[in-house]
């Protein structure tokens, strides 16, 4: 059986094991959304990782609300990226860069407009915005004939990434934002082509798809689902009628690999409500047979353990990595975790601290 240590080939990108860097916002890209010097170190000290999923990355200032967070839509963007990739490479790491469109989840103040979502709504709590604190703001529905617009969008920000030398790109489908959206009943309430019927909700996920595969290739195309229970205000009510189904059609579509964040017991994900919403990676397994990915609180051991049953063919891990940039050498030689300082985890203010500056094991 495999383990956790064993490379694997995810389309045209062989990783040298599987544990992977999860995408983990950290607020340290300027104002234009260009990404700055500070982040070189910080993906290279992670660069053991079998894969880095970047940041989520915004494909649009339209789709792009959460303060300095990198974009992927402009030559300055592409320029920025370059050195981190490359010293990514030089250490021998692979990387793909996270295509994010926040749908609801932004706020005006950032990106000049009002935020777009499938049908009108508010998400839930607050957003941190340039001027401090602030409720989001409902969301406009978007017109059928916008959409293709932004599936461009996403195809365009896919050759950018690959100009700027990633390995591939990831579609960022979960966690509530605009593809996720579409894709449940409690924020997709349209009657036209792109509502209804769990086929009309896949149907913005499977243009975008489509788009990024004729851009970059299918053999450079991952996707992230979220597949059970309420994550920052979007659930379903019956989510295997929508998600099997969603991972069987990119399957079809020749995806190189599939990336599933579940809730999951014991789980102290900030955004994710509790939930009794069965996990659906075991019926997803079935239906789709190229690389799956699994994340979501997994300890070390229950990793390894997911790997060598064949329930996952790797584990992406997050906040590990914040406070372990050596993760896949404390995993193999069962070296204690290090705890990250949460206010340090967002924020360019805070530079290097709580950045940079956690220590490698000897």
């Amino acid at each position: 059986m495999p383990n956790l240590f064993d490379p694997i080939q995810l389309g045209s990108i062989k990783t040298s094991n599987r544990v992977f860097m999860a995408p983990l916002t950290r607020g340290r890209a300027d104002k234009n959304a260009v990404p700055t010097e500070l982040m070189i170190e910080y993906y290279t000290q992670r660069a053991t990782a079998g894969l880095i999923i970047s940041e989520a990355t915004g494909i649009s200032r339209q789709g792009l609300g959460w303060i300095n967070a990198p974009g992927i839509w402009n030559d300055a963007q592409i320029e920025g990226w370059k050195p981190i990739i490359k010293a990514v490479h030089d250490k021998g790491g692979k990387i793909v860069c996270q295509l994010w469109h926040m749908g609801r989840l932004v706020h005006s103040s950032i990106t000049g407009e009002q935020p777009v979502a499938p049908s009108p709504s508010t998400a839930p709590r607050y957003i941190h915005t340039y001027e401090g604190k602030k409720p989001y703001e409902e969301a406009r529905a978007l017109r059928a004939d916008e959409l293709p617009a932004i599936v461009a969008d996403y195809a365009k920000a896919a050759q950018n990434a690959i100009k700027a030398g990633f390995d591939g790109v990831q579609i960022h489908a979960a966690n509530g934002y605009l593809i996720d959206e579409f894709l449940r009943d409690g924020t997709n309430h349209r009657s036209d082509q792109y509502g209804g019927s769990p086929e009309n909700r896949m149907r913005f996920l499977r243009e975008v798809t489509q788009a990024v595969i004729n851009a970059v290739g299918a053999e450079r195309v991952g996707v992230r689902l979220s597949p059970n229970g309420e994550v920052q205000g979007t659930v379903d009510s019956n989510p295997e009628t929508v998600f099997v189904p969603a991972a069987k059609m990119l399957q079809d579509l020749g995806v190189a690999w599939l990336e599933l964040r579940e809730w999951k017991e014991n789980s102290d994900f900030e955004f994710a409500e509790e939930t009794d919403q069965p996990i659906l990676s075991p019926k997803i397994r079935k239906v789709f047979t190229n690389p799956l990915i699994l994340n979501q609180n997994y300890t070390a051991e229950e990793a390894k353990e997911a790997v060598a049953s064949g329930h996952a063919d790797g584990i992406s891990f997050g906040r590990p990595f914040i406070a372990n940039p050596d993760l896949v050498h404390r995993i193999k030689n069962n070296i204690t975790w290090q705890k990250s300082e949460i206010k340090t985890w967002y924020g360019i203010e805070y530079g290097p601290k709580g950045y940079t500056d956690y220590p490698f094991a000897s």
